[in-house]
């Protein structure tokens, strides 16, 4: 199976069905089911992110010691990989297109950069 490794708070707004498009330096062909994965490092705006989150969206993110990390904690479908995306998430300049995401019980496991194969 694919997986794609990403920072918290980012992993868990995907998996809970609020971030439908993942942005990336880098392209990829790469179409179907994908394991998200929750990097051990927390996204370095983590407080500021959560604070406009709740703020712009209602959004309310968990606290950063109930958020899991090092691990598998759900998955997806990515169905494109754009330039350009109507999303208020997307930043570019490339953007993988999520479907059907869903979070999983945590599984523990050490992350790749890119998408790696587990």
């Amino acid at each position: 199976m694919k997986a794609i490794s990403i920072r918290q708070p980012w992993a868990w707004l995907i998996v809970q069905g609020y971030k439908d498009v993942e942005n990336r330096t880098w392209a990829t062909k790469y179409r179907g089911p994908i394991l998200i994965h929750a990097g051990k490092t927390l996204d370095p705006a983590f407080d500021e992110l959560c604070q406009m989150l709740r703020e712009e969206f209602d959004i309310h993110v968990p606290p950063r010691k109930q958020l899991p990390r090092g691990g598998i904690v759900g998955q997806a479908t990515v169905v494109d990989c754009v330039t350009d995306y109507d999303s208020d998430f997307f930043s570019g300049p490339y953007g993988f297109v999520l479907e059907d995401a869903q979070p999983l019980p945590f599984q523990p496991c050490k992350g790749r950069l890119g998408i790696f194969d587990l």
